[in-house]
This record gives structure tokens, sequence and C-alpha cells, in this order.
């Protein structure tokens, strides 16, 4: 697609859509429709089944949730609920079997950088965007539970307060430490990716060399409580950097997206709320120096979604849904229920405030997702805002982003 550059320098007719798939959807009853499958929740063919459906829908990519200790529905401790889902599959292994079952969409698993060696990260993302050929990417994610470092035994995390959980900047502030510890995690991960040149590997049989020695660098990074010497054992993919995409709430969180994230979601309830947190994020990039010529963030608004043909129908299943579940759907991100026209009004006027696409959350799956692809998506096309066959392969070339050259390359 071509047209005017937008407010980060995509192409003005260019609408970036993502989504979000978490069980059997976003809403905590969404398990107990009809047309859920709760006894697959933990089978590949179900997680697989959906990305081709995202996939048939030229999405740009989807994330996958991932977390240290079972759902709950308290933000900061466990639950003991049995009426919700709980259980889960480790996001990148989900993502490297779905990776050889797809072609063209952009996959990004969620994983803990608090207690995950940035070692094992960098090899594991990686080696993602080797089985995908260019179609990995990264959402980093602290861990703001303290039950969560029980699970190993190294240390201790803040335990919050139901007063802190009350403000996402009263949260921020108490866990600024372990946003400082992930932004040096991302940045050792980036580093790891760079360790091989890309013409680092030869493979000559005549000549008896696979690799040259010397375009295979140490990192040598010291964080304020780890160090990564390196090579990573894994050469680099061909993304080069697959893309770091972070969901922030705060300034604390906008400044780590600044730092280290090539996309940030952010969570804004309406038009003014979208102006003022693109206003927030444009001035944590300021703060950090970071360079958006070289370097462009895409903003992302998040959208809980529930989508029907028929006016009223998607708001009387969310009324059926909090019935069900016996209490009204809460969200960090505003809630959505109406026609997929409805939608597409909305997502193009939010999209003016300053967005350069949207990270939707299906409510309840398939119903949801296959409302997006087989409604939402042709609305969109009818509209000439988004596209009708996609025209890269990787997931940097669907955001518009060009491949960064490798970091230690002049070094030798």
């Amino acid at each position: 697609m071509t047209g005017t550059p937008g407010p980060n320098g995509t192409p003005g007719t260019a609408l970036h859509l993502a989504v979000a798939l978490d069980g059997a959807g976003w809403h905590p009853a969404a398990w107990r429709e009809k047309d859920a499958r709760p006894g697959e929740l933990l089978t590949a063919d179900y997680w697989a089944a959906l990305v081709a459906e995202a996939e048939r829908g030229l999405l740009d990519f989807v994330t996958f949730e991932d977390a240290l200790g079972l759902q709950s529905a308290d933000f900061h401790r466990p639950d003991d609920r049995t009426d919700q889902v709980r259980g889960s599959l480790d996001a990148v292994l989900l993502a490297a079997h779905i990776a050889p079952l797809t072609t063209r969409i952009g996959l990004v698993p969620t994983t803990n950088v608090t207690h995950t060696e940035p070692f094992h990260l960098a090899i594991g993302l990686a080696t993602l965007d080797h089985a995908g050929r260019g179609r990995a990417g990264w959402r980093p994610q602290i861990s703001s539970r303290a039950a969560d470092a029980a699970h190993f035994g190294r240390r201790t995390t803040p335990l919050l307060t139901e007063e802190d959980v009350t403000d996402p900047e009263l949260i921020a502030k108490r866990l600024r430490e372990l946003f400082a510890e992930g932004a040096e995690v991302v940045e050792a991960v980036r580093r790891l990716w760079d360790s091989w040149d890309d013409d680092a590997e030869i493979r000559d049989a005549s000549t008896g060399r696979f690799i040259d020695r010397d375009k295979v660098h140490h990192v040598d990074f010291h964080g304020t409580g780890f160090s990564v010497k390196g090579p990573s054992i894994t050469p680099r993919s061909p993304q080069g950097q697959p893309p770091v995409v972070s969901l922030a709430h705060a300034s604390t969180p906008y400044e780590f997206a600044a730092l280290g994230s090539d996309v940030v979601h952010i969570t804004p309830h309406d038009r003014a709320g979208t102006l003022a947190i693109v206003a927030q994020v444009a001035e944590a990039v300021e703060r950090t120096g970071r360079d958006v010529e070289a370097r462009p963030l895409r903003i992302f608004a998040d959208l809980l979604v529930l989508l029907d043909d028929e006016p009223g129908a998607a708001a009387e299943r969310l009324a059926r849904l909090d019935e069900v579940a016996g209490a009204e759907l809460t969200s960090d991100a505003q809630v959505f229920a109406g026609t997929p026209a409805e939608l597409a009004d909305l997502l193009i006027d939010r999209r003016s405030a300053g967005l350069d696409g949207f990270r939707l959350r299906p409510g309840a799956l398939p119903h949801d997702l296959t409302a997006i692809t087989r409604g939402l998506v042709p609305e969109l096309q009818r509209r000439g805002v988004f596209r009708t066959e996609y025209e890269s392969t990787t997931l940097r070339g669907h955001l518009g982003l060009s491949r960064p050259a490798g970091r230690y390359e002049t070094a030798d």
C-alpha cells in the first residue's frame, strides 16, 4: 500500500492489526460458550488453527501470553478460583511449533525477563526466527508477582499491596528497578543476536572451514545484577533483530519501551486518552534520547473486542457472559462490543490520534477471532485502509521496519 506518511513514518493508508491470543478468549467466562473448545486449550492443534485463521485475515502478528504462575483474577497475587481457565503452554515452544505450519504471519511470544537468563532468551527467540524464516517477535515481561520468585529461590521481588494495584503509576514506581533490569536484559539479548555477523558461516567443505571465527564476537555485557560473555550459540537470524514488543500503562513502562522496543502496546479508553498517552510515549522517547528516524517506535492500542454482525448482539452477548461470570468484565484495555463496521469507524478515528495500529483481544475464541478476520478485515479493506495481500515475508517487513546491521561487524 502507498499513501501519505502517518505520524510515526508508516504509510497513511496502512493500518496495522495484531491479535492477542489467550486461552478461550479474554472474557473469563468465554470457555463456557457453546463454540468454545476447553478440552483442547492445551493442545497444539487448537493454537495452530487460531493462528491459521489470523493469517487468513492477513494480520501483522499474533501474540501468545505467558507467565510464571497460574492465571489469576488478581493482578498481584495467585487466587484459588476454579471457575476460570487455569494452565497454559510455554509461549516460545508453542510459537516454534506453529512456525512451520504458517508462512507469513508474525509470531510474538511473551517471556519473563526477571527470572530467565538472557542467554537462554536470546537463543530461543533466534531459533524461533530461524524456524519461521524471519517472522519471530518478542514480548519481554517483568515478573510483578512476588510469588513467582519462589519457583526459583534465588531472589525476592516486591510484594505489591492493594493500594499499589489501584494506580498504574504507583505500580510502575514500585517496580521501577525490575523495569530497569528488564531493559538491561533486552539490551543483552540484542547484543547476543548480533554476536554473529551475517556472513560468519562459510560452510566450505573444500577448505574445511565452516565458520569465520573472527566474525563471531564476545558481547561482554555487564548489567546491574548480571553479566553475559557471549557469543550466542545461534547464528544471526533472518531478521537480524526480531522486533521487540512491550505493553505499557505508565511512565516507567513507556521509558522501557522507548529504550528497547520496536512496538509498544498502550491501553487508552477513548480518543482523549489516546492523545495523552501518545504524547507521554513521545516524552519518554525524548528523555531516553532515542533517534526515531533511525529506530522508529510503532504505537499500537489494545482493545478487548466482542463482535457480531447484528447491531446490539455483541452487547447482549457481553451481558450474558458477565452474568455467567458473576461480575462485569473489567480490563486494562477498552472493552468494545459492537459490529465490525462500528469497530472500523473507531479504529480509523483513533488512528488519527497518533497510532500505527491496534492489537485486538478477542473476548471469546474462536467467535471473535473469526469476526475480526471475516468481518472487520473485509470492512477495512473496503475502506482502503488495510492490506489485501501480504507484501512482505518477515515481521519487520509487515511493520515497515528495516533490517538492522550487526553492531559488531565493523569491530574486526
